[in-house]
This record gives C-alpha cells, sequence and structure tokens, in this order.
C-alpha cells in the first residue's frame, strides 16, 4: 500500500515536470548566467583568507593566513566609520524606498483624470534609468556653494548658502534626498500595480456602507496592497549593508568621509587604490553573510506571520 502511494507520488510529480518542461527549458539560460556570474566566481572569496599577490594568480600558491583580514579589519577605525555610516545611510534609504511610493501611490491613486494620472507616473518614473554618473554631475552643478542653482536661490531669498556635498551636516541628508527623487517613481509603479489588482466590488460595498475615500484607503486599498508591501520589505533588507556606492563614489569627497564613506566605498580604496585585496574581500565577504542573515531573517518572519512565501 505504501509502495503503490510513493509510486503515485512519483507519477504525478513526473507529470507536472514534464508538463512543464517549455518553462524549464526557457528558465534555462537565466540558470547559466548565474552560475556563471554568480556561483563560479565566489570561488575569489578564498582571497578573504590570503595574503593575496596579484603576481601569483587566484590559483598559485597564496600564503594562507586565515582570519588576520578579518581581525585588522574589525579593528581598523575607518573600517568601523564605514560600516556605521552604511547602517545609517541604508537604513533611511530602506525607510523611505518603503514609506515614500506607498504614501505616494494611494495619494495617485485618489486622482481621477487618467491622463494627469499617467503623465505624472511617467514624470516620476524617468529619473530611474538616468546613471548616477550622469545625475552626480548634474546635482555636482546644482548644488555648488557658489554658483549652484539652489544656493543662489537660497541666496536671493535671503537664506545662508549650503555646502550639501562638503558638509559633515548635511552630506547624508543630499544623498538621502537625492535617491528618493530618482528611485521613488519605481516604487510607485510598484504599488499602483498592486491597487489595479484589488476587487473593485470592495470600493462598492463600501459605499454603500456609507465609507468615504479615507477608510476604503485604510481597510480596502492597503490590505489589498500588503504581499507588494511585505516583498518589498524582505528585498529591500538584503541591502541593508548596502548604501549606494554609485550615488555616493560620484557626490562624496574627502572632506565628508567621516558621514559619507560607506563599504563599499571603502573597499574600492582598500582594493583598488592601496592593493590590499585580502582585506578588501573580507569586507565584501562580511557584508554578503549580513545580507544573507537579514534576508533569511525577514523571509521567516514574513512567512510565520503573514504565511508569505517568496519562492
Amino acid at each position: 500500500m505504501l509502495n503503490d502511494s510513493i509510486y503515485a507520488t512519483f507519477v504525478k510529480k513526473k507529470a507536472k515536470m514534464k508538463s512543464g518542461i517549455a518553462l524549464y527549458i526557457m528558465l534555462l539560460p537565466a540558470i547559466i548566467l548565474l552560475i556563471v556570474f554568480s556561483y563560479l566566481p565566489m570561488y575569489g572569496i578564498i582571497i578573504a583568507f590570503q595574503k593575496f599577490n596579484p603576481a601569483i594568480g587566484l590559483f598559485g600558491k597564496q600564503v594562507f593566513t586565515g582570519l588576520q583580514n578579518f581581525k585588522v579589519i574589525f579593528s581598523n577605525p575607518y573600517a568601523i566609520r564605514a560600516f556605521k555610516n552604511t547602517v545609517i545611510i541604508a537604513f533611511f534609504k530602506i525607510f523611505t524606498n518603503l514609506t515614500v511610493p506607498l504614501l505616494f501611490s494611494l495619494l495617485l491613486n485618489e486622482i481621477r483624470s487618467t491622463s494627469f494620472k499617467r503623465t505624472i507616473q511617467t514624470t516620476i518614473y524617468l529619473p530611474h534609468f538616468i546613471s548616477w554618473v550622469i545625475l552626480g554631475q548634474i546635482f555636482v552643478e546644482l548644488l555648488a556653494v557658489e554658483n549652484g542653482m539652489i544656493n543662489i536661490f537660497l541666496k536671493n531669498i535671503g537664506l545662508e548658502q549650503i555646502s550639501f556635498l562638503g558638509s559633515n551636516k548635511w552630506f547624508r541628508w543630499t544623498i538621502i534626498g537625492t535617491h528618493v527623487w530618482k528611485e521613488f517613481g519605481f516604487g510607485t509603479i510598484m504599488y499602483l500595480a498592486a491597487i489595479t489588482n484589488i476587487d473593485p466590488k470592495l470600493y462598492e460595498a463600501a459605499d454603500v456602507d456609507g465609507a468615504g475615500r479615507f477608510l476604503k484607503m485604510c481597510y480596502i486599498t492597503i490590505p489589498g496592497m500588503s504581499m507588494v508591501i511585505i516583498l518589498r520589505m524582505v528585498l529591500s533588507l538584503s541591502s541593508v549593508l548596502n548604501a549606494g556606492f554609485d550615488q555616493i563614489f560620484n557626490l562624496y569627497n574627502p572632506s565628508v568621509y567621516e558621514v559619507g564613506d560607506v563599504l563599499d566605498t571603502y573597499i574600492y580604496r582598500l582594493g583598488l587604490i592601496s592593493f590590499q585585496y585580502g582585506q578588501s574581500t573580507a569586507v565584501g565577504l562580511f557584508k554578503s553573510v549580513v545580507a544573507l542573515i537579514f534576508t533569511s531573517i525577514s523571509y521567516i518572519f514574513a512567512y510565520k506571520l503573514y504565511d508569505y512565501k517568496v519562492f
């Protein structure tokens, strides 16, 4: 009897796999690319445990140092400073990435003019496609102390000029603000897509019960978006130690290292400028392990509390 049950289960699974063979074939190129560019290069993490000499090569006989690179990194005040800056900037970026698009999508959903709503969607979405290499130079010009448009405006209305990119007081907020401006349109589109999947009959029933816009937003719209909100929250926690290298690298300078130097920029200077390959790889490995832990924890919480599975 047990053998019959096992055989029946095997037959069902085989039939299910056979019916989805076309999907597996479509997935194959992506799997190959993932293995080639993501998993095979992971052999390079061994550099974190070596005194790496490029002349010998990755597969040569390098000097094994164990955890020495990690000890040096965790006792380095500049590495600790970069870690602190990364956590602070990444936290505010994650928070604003979740809240600002959510609030804006709820407001945009209340607009009844379809053409105006689409115009707004397109306008806020466009900055997402512009590289920080271009945007960085634009913001450098806009925020310049002497002849930047923003400071000229502040001067004309009688306010003190601000060194947005050269002041430890303002640099973090400039990074966070410009990041929100660039990326909140992408999150808004995702939330609006979730809103369109909500059953219109729920709103009709709420109208019959005399519910206003605010009550419908609280009890229909937001709960209907909950799965997308949880998904974005789970995925964003993997970036807890990723403050955005491309943005900060194009905007920061030595005068704001105290508040703007993050792990990615520290790794860049440590590995490609100071040639400390072992230490820079150790920092990168530490980042990856922390991201894996946070992603796993958030996934477990999402499954336990909301019965939600990403995979």
